[in-house]
C-alpha cells in the first residue's frame, strides 16, 4: 500500500465533466488539479484555504496545466462566514487531510451540507494514523468513525469507502 495517492483517490471519486467541485483545505492543490482535469472545461473547482501564499501557489500551478476552471477562495471554514458559497450551489466536495485540523467539525460538516447540490457528494480523506510524527499528533486524529458519524447525523448517508493509501482512511458520502 502507497502513501496517499491524489490522482488515485480523485479518480474513485468518479466526478463527471461540468460537475462544480469545492476542494476544501486545498493546501498545495494536488487534489484541486486532479479535481479541474476530470471535471473539464465545462466545470469548475473552487480551492479553499486560508492561507494566501498556498492559494497563489494554486494559481500558478492551474496556468502551468492550463487549467483555466480552477477558482481560488480565502475562506476560514469556521469563522463566522464560512464558505461564502451559494446554498446548493456545488456538485462535489474534497475534503482530504482536513478535519484533523479542525475544531467545530460540526460546523464545517453542516456548512458543506448548506453548500451541495440535493444528492451531492463528498469525499472524505483523512489520517489513521501519525506514522511516526509524520502526520498530525495522535490526539488530533479523527477516527473514521466518528467522523463518518459526524456526517450521518447531519443529513448524509455513507456511498462506499475508498482506498486512501497508507496511514489514511477515506470514505465517500452523499447528501440526503
Amino acid at each position: 500500500m502507497s502513501f496517499s495517492d491524489p490522482q488515485k483517490n480523485i479518480q474513485q471519486f468518479e466526478l463527471d465533466p461540468g460537475m462544480t467541485v469545492v476542494d476544501l483545505g486545498s493546501g498545495s492543490g494536488f487534489y484541486a488539479i486532479h479535481a479541474g482535469q476530470e471535471v473539464g472545461l465545462s466545470g469548475r473547482v473552487i480551492a479553499v484555504d486560508i492561507q494566501k501564499d498556498l492559494l497563489e501557489r494554486i494559481k500558478s500551478t492551474a496556468r502551468e496545466y492550463e487549467l483555466s476552471n480552477i477558482e481560488v477562495l480565502l475562506a476560514d471554514l469556521e469563522g463566522e462566514q464560512g464558505l461564502k458559497l451559494k446554498a446548493g450551489s456545488v456538485d462535489a466536495v474534497i475534503a482530504s487531510n482536513l478535519f484533523f485540523q479542525i475544531e467545530n467539525k460540526e460546523y464545517v460538516v453542516k456548512d458543506i451540507h448548506r453548500i451541495l447540490k440535493v444528492r451531492g457528494k463528498v469525499l472524505v480523506i483523512d489520517w489513521s494514523d501519525s506514522f511516526g510524527g509524520l502526520g498530525p499528533s495522535a490526539n488530533n486524529i479523527v477516527p473514521e468513525h466518528v467522523l463518518r458519524g459526524l456526517f450521518e447525523k447531519n443529513g448524509f448517508v455513507t456511498e462506499r469507502q475508498i482506498m486512501a493509501g497508507a496511514h489514511h482512511y477515506g470514505f465517500i458520502v452523499r447528501k440526503t
